[in-house]
């Protein structure tokens, strides 16, 4: 049953042409088996592996759509999540340290879904504390804090095979003690640095026995260790997804090499990541380019979309989404009549009609040639403002939402405009090494 919050949630950011972060399991249409494999997937993470998926498709398939359903999935399921966002200005996937700093500051739970890294921590403190106990020690006694700091070190040690940086169990150790004495604002600004925070004083640093900040080289080192914190509280791992990766084409060929190599090495070490899941989303051309992974030979054996006669596997590390289509957008349409939350349900219910909403996929198809696949977001934009309309008064009429520059080339018969092409793009590039 969805909630009454949600569904609020849900219509105004299909009003702003944005993916809903609650609530999609509402109005979820024609995705069961691609969903189930993410199922799958979660599964093999909850059992402790360490596996990764790239979510395939053109504009208007739904990647996003399916990112975000994964990550309540995957809540549902007791995971912890992070859901971060290619960007061409001010985040690249070569830079460990920002991907680093992406992830922790987008950590989410099912009770806590953004900034969730303090809950974590203290969950896991809390876990240490009532082992201690069940060991038989008195946490009424002077040394009881002292105790409990040095089995954090201990454990963050145990939990990752000495891997992680000694830092990290000094900043967790002092975080404690920092709480336990009050001084929450100190805590506070540690709890920052290890959310990959460059704006923390030396001096609140030096307190805690560290210098500097997380760097790139280290960055993949301080993952591993949140993972295990993660896992040591009580979830059952950490899907992290990265999402609009094809935003890597419009990037410099420079940094489009190095971004590629990043995940090629992220895919190396995924297997060592017990109970992470990395879930990429792409276009076809970002996939299938030189420009994009095809020009990265290594990562292209690693990851190629392969059919066989005709028939596509949706365990192989593609996982394709089919474009809309008219009966799909039609059920969509429906399933959102019913979720409406605004106004007489009833008057709604009866003007827009399973008949109006055929109608409304036609009109909004006509513009961009019948081609299903670039509609849904400005469907869904269409259909919830006649929704409203409705709701407000019966007869009255608005102009349609205005189009997205996708869906404007769309309607001219151009394919979306992701880059300038360049001489050098049938190249490729060279296999580096990134700080990792």
């Amino acid at each position: 049953m969805t909630s009454q919050r949600d569904r609020e949630h849900i219509f105004e950011r299909l009003r702003s042409g944005v993916v809903p972060e609650r609530g999609l399991e509402a109005f979820a249409v024609g995705i069961e088996k691609q969903r189930a494999e993410i199922g799958r997937l979660l599964g093999l993470a909850a059992s402790g592996e360490g596996v990764f998926k790239f979510l395939r498709g053109g504009y208007g398939c739904g990647k996003t759509f399916m990112a975000r359903l994964a990550v309540l999935d995957a809540q549902a399921k007791g995971f912890a999540t992070s859901f971060v966002v290619v960007s061409d200005n001010d985040f690249h996937l070569h830079k460990f340290d920002d991907l680093y700093g992406r992830v922790v500051q987008e950590l989410g739970t099912a009770s806590c879904p953004r900034g969730a890294l303090g809950d974590i921590i203290d969950r896991w403190i809390a876990k240490v504390e009532n082992a201690l106990i069940d060991g038989g020690a008195d946490e009424n006694a002077p040394d009881f804090d002292q105790n409990v700091q040095k089995r954090i070190e201990e454990d963050i040690t145990s939990l990752t095979g000495g891997k992680a940086p000694e830092d990290l169990g000094r900043v967790l150790r002092e975080v404690f003690k920092l709480k336990q004495a009050g001084t929450v604002r100190e805590a506070g600004a540690l709890m920052s640095w290890l959310s990959g925070s460059e704006n923390v004083a030396a001096s609140e640093k030096k307190a805690a026995g560290i210098k500097g900040e997380i760097t790139s080289k280290d960055a993949m080192a301080y993952l591993q260790g949140i993972l295990a914190v993660v896992k040591a509280a009580g979830y059952n791992g950490l899907v992290i997804v990265i999402d609009e990766a094809e935003t890597i084409l419009r990037m410099r060929g420079d940094v489009r090499g190095k971004s590629l190599n990043g995940i090629r090495q992220i895919l190396d070490a995924a297997a060592a990541q017990k109970g992470l899941l990395w879930i990429f989303t792409g276009t076809a051309e970002f996939f299938d380019t030189r420009r994009g992974v095809a020009g990265l030979q290594p990562l292209h054996d690693r990851i190629r979309f392969q059919v066989e006669g005709g028939l596509v596997s949706m365990r192989q590390p593609q996982l394709e989404l089919k474009p809309f289509d008219h009966e799909r957008l039609k059920e969509v349409g429906l399933r959102l009549r019913e979720l409406y939350p605004m106004g007489d349900p009833n008057i709604v219910a009866q003007k827009v009609t399973p008949e109006v909403i055929v109608a409304k996929v036609n009109e909004v198809t006509k513009g961009f040639g019948g081609d299903v696949g670039i509609v849904p977001r400005q469907f869904l934009r269409s259909l919830v403002n006649l929704f409203d309309v409705v709701a407000e008064n019966p007869d009255a009429k608005l102009p349609e939402p205005p189009k997205t520059v996708v869906e404007e080339r769309a309607a001219e018969g151009k394919k979306p405009l992701e880059y300038e092409a360049e001489p050098d793009d049938d190249k490729g590039y060279a296999v580096t090494s990134v700080e990792f």
